[in-house]
């Protein structure tokens, strides 16, 4: 299950003039997760935008600590920073993210 974030949702993305940006976060969505109740681990992500190489390294730590979608949503991802995307992303998995503008009609 793929779980994007757009930048244009993004206060530091705004601020900058580049809200061109998404981030992007992938969690198994296989069967067995989900009968237990939890949510699947992260299994990879990658970010578009200015800066977007700056934190990868974020990412690469959810993958080998075996975080899930809560995990990152849980943890502090300071505001306002490109970085809060990953932690928005997190919570577009979980169901649980305020940040995301209207779908369009």
């Amino acid at each position: 299950m793929a779980q994007l974030f757009p930048w244009a949702a993004s206060g530091r993305a705004i601020a900058n003039g580049r809200d061109e940006g998404v981030t992007q976060l992938l969690f198994d969505d296989s069967p067995e997760v989900h009968t237990n109740g939890g949510h699947g681990k992260i299994l990879g992500g990658g970010m578009v935008g200015t800066h977007a190489g700056d934190m990868i390294g974020d990412i690469a730590l959810a993958i080998e600590m075996g975080a899930d979608a809560v995990d990152i949503g849980k943890t502090i991802h300071p505001h306002p920073t490109l970085g809060e995307s990953i932690g928005m992303a997190a919570e577009v998995a979980h169901g649980s993210c305020t940040d995301l503008p209207p779908g369009k009609k």
